[in-house]
């Protein structure tokens, strides 16, 4: 259920600020966003998981927190990222 090591490194690589970025809030909204669709999949089969349903919940709670944390720094960088993630707001 959760993403792989390859697609981690991918996701830093396409939305690092500068090299050598891992932590700014775009990547790690990058890779919740892939662990979130992730999970999404998983409950489309596993319909009473509802124990992971709960991490899915913690997941979209943490990155809403950095996407608001995002908008009140840079509303540029925001709105760029939620249009390259595809994320409605």
């Amino acid at each position: 259920m959760s993403i792989t090591a390859e697609e981690k490194t991918r996701l830093m690589k396409e939305y690092a600020t500068k090299d050598g970025d891992t932590g700014s809030p775009e990547v790690q909204v990058a890779i919740l966003t892939s662990r979130i669709s992730t999970l999404t999949e998983h409950f489309k089969t596993h319909k009473k998981d509802n124990h992971s349903r709960r991490g899915l919940l913690k997941l979209v709670a943490q990155r809403r927190k950095l996407l608001d944390y995002l908008k009140a720094r840079d509303e540029e960088r925001y709105r760029k990222l939620i249009g390259s993630l595809g994320i409605r707001r």
